[in-house]
């Protein structure tokens, strides 16, 4: 396929990795944002064919707000796209009312369409400790979450990325799952210990049960939409349901995932969690 693949949320975390793994491999990318090359807005579709119109495949991540998804899916159908790839979450079939209602809207959407699709549903990403959720309580030195003590395999964005690039010029996986995970699970207590030895500095992880964390949430000034998503979030995580290691990466890319001690060896060094 010559056709241009277009990246959602190509100035996210995951999409400016996407648009690097794509572009390195040699292909055309329209890296669309509200701030990218390409002006891409989920609130106003007068931007959407920038991204849909004479491409041949799109990396879909999808809103925070679902309202959009289906008609945003039903113009990328017409205007002949013909791959999507969309960023999930594993263990959809559990998450009820509880987590991710826009990509499962999204899910839904792209299912119930003619195109060829792949869903690459990941582990959270070893990079909440340096870009996202959990950077700042590191920093701060200290996150405390309700995990139950549950282990969880993350995954490094960058093996994130490789994937989808690879799943976005490939029609091997169209209408399947593709989960991603690191090579082993590890708590995260042990994932702050290894982070707080790396960066030469205390940092310690604490056990809350899910009303405090909920409360230290709404302290640190978060509205009760996200509280309730953290939570849900959280609580599926204890549950066990993203527990195991899946074999996606490798299956993929015939290489093993990136292991967590790994990740924290090679970023430490630049100094992200202090010294």
């Amino acid at each position: 396929m010559n056709a241009d693949i277009s990246v959602l949320a190509a100035s996210g975390k995951s999409g400016r990795r996407v648009v690097a793994a794509l572009r390195a491999a040699g292909h055309t990318v329209r890296a669309a944002s509200r701030t990218a090359e390409v002006r891409f807005d989920w609130q106003d579709p007068r931007t959407w064919p920038a991204v849909t119109d004479g491409a041949g495949a799109l990396y879909l991540v999808a809103p925070e707000d679902p309202a959009p998804v289906r008609q945003f899916v039903d113009l990328v159908q017409e205007s002949g796209v013909k791959r999507v790839v969309l960023l999930s979450g594993r263990a959809r079939e559990v998450w009820g009312d509880r987590f991710g209602h826009a990509m499962a809207a999204a899910e839904d959407a792209i299912r119930g369409s003619d195109l060829s699709w792949t869903i690459l549903g990941a582990n959270n990403f070893m990079q909440n400790f340096t870009e996202d959720l959990w950077y700042e309580p590191l920093l701060a030195g200290r996150l405390a979450l309700p995990t139950g003590g549950v282990p969880e395999p993350l995954v490094d964005l960058d093996d994130v990325a490789a994937v989808a690039a690879r799943l976005l010029t490939s029609d091997e996986y169209a209408g399947r799952t593709v989960e991603v995970s690191g090579p082993a699970a590890l708590t995260f207590a042990e994932a702050v210990a290894t982070i707080a030895a790396a960066a030469g500095r205390p940092i310690r992880f604490e056990e809350l049960t899910p009303a405090a964390y909920a409360d230290e949430l709404r302290a640190a000034g978060l509205d009760e939409e996200w509280v309730a998503l953290l939570g849900g979030l959280l609580e599926l995580m204890r549950e066990g349901h993203v527990a195991a290691p899946t074999t996606g990466v490798e299956d993929v890319l015939g290489r093993p995932p990136r292991s967590f001690a790994d990740w924290v060896a090679e970023i430490a060094p630049s100094g992200v969690w202090g010294s």
